[in-house]
């Protein structure tokens, strides 16, 4: 008959194998993590190139495409790396619903590439379809957060992710405002639409600062140029006027791509310092566990070597190992409950972008938008109702029942 022992060393023994998948789940966010710099950087300067007609940067979009091309082939290798069997994943279905949704958007970028050597595209047309990719990576990284059951690589992950977002936002700005800049004329609405990517960033930023180490934090704040984000301040004041209708000299774009570009570099390194804690806190909690684990066999070793009880008598264990063993199943229970109440709480901020996914889904089976279109409305209402993006998605999810029938 096994003992409470063997059980607890069971136990043990699924946390080392849960830890061993989140740090291999880590690795894959660090590799999608550099992958979305590089297509960040690739809309950049497309967006530069398509707005002045081929003119310029035609050798660095060459150039950025073929970096991208390089990770993305990475990428692929390690999707195809993942248990498809759903025997090790946690979040199978929604992680590899997320997975196949970012390989249809990367089967259709070299079409894209094609149409922008062409110049057959707009600007907004090739940043939507960038967009999209990027989405999509950012979508697996954040079914990785929700699937950690460790409270503090659950916590890093929320603080990368959101990191992530953060910086996709302050990408978006820098294509939006070389948009501006270069076409030289009023767009419809600008204004708005750009402070809601400024108040996105903070609000990305906050939560970031929220769950992140002390040691990232510093890092991030050490990474700080004064000067430089006087200047964006300044081509931000600059563009909100030709965007509320004045007009500006289009050579400004190029200073504004360098400001904002100067500015994401900053933050991709920010980016490397959490995912490379993030990679040290798995290894350093897989090292713990497995010293548990070696504790606990050791204590199982001693209690075979007990002389056998007499028939219908309790074993005889030694006072010490006794209270041993029952001093570590205590141990493991109070910090299996501490850690699913410090789950509870990191998933807080997790669930505000479930409640975004599910309005989402409701707008489009309601009014046959694409999940583009749906965001975008939120992010219209949100606007319009100087509101966050979430407030009006509760909104929407409580509406649900004077939706169409298809709908739901």
């Amino acid at each position: 008959m096994k003992s409470g022992l063997s059980f607890l060393l069971a136990a043990q023994q699924c946390e080392i194998r849960e830890l061993e998948q989140l740090a291999a789940t880590s690795e894959l966010v660090s590799l999608l993590a550099r992958f979305t710099h590089a297509v960040q950087r690739e809309r950049g300067i497309t967006n530069l190139y398509l707005a002045s007609e081929g003119v310029r940067f035609a050798d660095q979009r060459l150039q950025q495409a073929a970096e991208c091309a390089a990770i993305e082939a990475q990428v692929r290798e390690r999707f195809d790396g993942l248990d498809t069997e759903g025997h090790s994943v946690r979040n199978g279905a929604r992680l590899f619903s997320r997975v196949a949704g970012v390989l249809h958007s990367l089967d259709g970028l070299a079409g894209v590439r094609r149409s922008i050597a062409a110049q057959s595209v707009t600007p907004k047309e090739a940043t939507t379809a960038m967009v999209r990719v990027i989405s999509g990576l950012l979508g697996v990284v954040f079914e990785a957060a929700d699937s950690a059951t460790d409270p503090e690589i659950s916590r890093s992950l929320v603080a990368l992710f959101n990191f992530m977002q953060g910086k996709e936002f302050a990408g978006q700005e820098r294509a939006f405002g070389c948009a501006i800049f270069a076409a030289g004329r009023p767009d419809a609405g600008g204004v708005q639409q750009w402070q809601h990517l400024i108040d996105s960033q903070q609000a990305c930023f906050q939560v970031f600062a929220d769950f992140a180490d002390f040691q990232v934090l510093e890092a991030d704040r050490a990474s700080v140029d004064l000067r430089g984000l006087a200047e964006l301040e300044r081509l931000r004041r600059i563009g909100f006027t030709q965007a509320d209708g004045g007009r500006s000299d289009g050579g400004l774009a190029q200073v504004w791509y360098d400001c904002c570009t100067r500015r994401i570099d900053t933050m991709r390194r920010v980016e490397e310092i959490q995912a490379e804690y993030l990679r040290a806190l798995c290894e350093t909690k897989i090292a713990q566990a497995r010293t548990e684990l070696r504790d606990q066999r050791a204590m199982l070793e001693a209690l075979a070597a007990q002389p056998p009880a007499v028939a219908g008598e309790a074993p005889m264990y030694g006072p010490q190992l006794e209270r041993s063993i029952l001093g570590m199943v205590q141990d493991q229970a109070r910090r299996l409950q501490a850690m699913s109440d410090e789950l509870d709480t990191v998933r807080a901020s997790l669930n505000e972008r479930k409640v975004v996914e599910r309005a989402k889904g409701l707008l489009m089976a309601a009014q046959h938008l694409t999940e583009a279109e749906a965001y975008k409305a939120l992010r219209q209402m949100a606007m319009n109702q100087n509101r966050r993006v979430v407030d009006v998605a509760e909104n929407v999810l409580a509406m649900a029942d004077v939706l169409p029938s298809r709908a739901r």
